[in-house]
Formats: C-alpha cells, sequence, structure tokens
C-alpha cells in the first residue's frame, strides 16, 4: 500500500510524540526571576537552576521568559567624572632657582611625572 502512495513505511507508521508540560518548568523559572528581584537573564538563571539541581537549556528558559513577558532589568555603564585631588597644598620655591649650593646633595632637582607622597599622588 505505501508503495501504490509513494510513501515510505517509516512514515506511515510515524508517530508525533506528545508535546511535555512545561508548566512545572514555567513555574520554577519564574520563581528564580522574582527571587533575584527582576535582575537576572536566562544565563544567570540557568546557573541558579543547575545549582538547585534543575536540568534546562538556557534557549528554553530564554523562550519561557519571552512567553511569559519576563524581561530583566539592567543599569547601563556611565562615565563617573574623577576630580584629582593631588597637588593640593601650595608647596614654596625653597631653591628659588639657586641650583649650585655649597655642599653636594644639599638638593636635589629631578623631573617626575608622579610620585605618591604619603597617602596622596603629587604630580
Amino acid at each position: 500500500m505505501c508503495r501504490i502512495l509513494g510513501l515510505s513505511r517509516q512514515s506511515y507508521y510515524y508517530q508525533s510524540k506528545p508535546k511535555k508540560d512545561e508548566s512545572e518548568l514555567e513555574e520554577v523559572v519564574a520563581e528564580e526571576f522574582i527571587r533575584s528581584r527582576k535582575a537576572y537573564g536566562s544565563r544567570k538563571i540557568k546557573k541558579a537552576l543547575s545549582k538547585r539541581g534543575i536540568q534546562i537549556s538556557r534557549r528554553k528558559i530564554s523562550r519561557i521568559m519571552k512567553n511569559r513577558g519576563l524581561k530583566s532589568s539592567y543599569t547601563v555603564a556611565y562615565f563617573k567624572v574623577h576630580h584629582s585631588t593631588c597637588n593640593e597644598a601650595k608647596t614654596t620655591n625653597v631653591l628659588n632657582r639657586k641650583f649650585l649650593r655649597d655642599n653636594p646633595l644639599e638638593a636635589i632637582v629631578t623631573d617626575l611625572t608622579y610620585v605618591r607622597v604619603g597617602k596622596k599622588w603629587n604630580y
């Protein structure tokens, strides 16, 4: 009969597998999402569930979140302006451009990009 219809026997006897009920998984994913204060995405939810011993793929978690309308909240990174507090104290000109001294190593002059003095950076 399959030969007459042009079907393979495999197609004739094929029975589709019944879809599994995912309501329990949906509840677990939603519970973990709420537990994370709506901050976790699919990757972090997968990690949290695997710690609890529940094996589920990240794509299935993403699909469940999309079907339920669960979207994680995130903050956008922004640049913080740092105000430099280096060289706060005014220093006096001790040498007064008199670089020649009587004793060796009495005055040492150098050029530094920055140096840490105490707990502050001086430039």
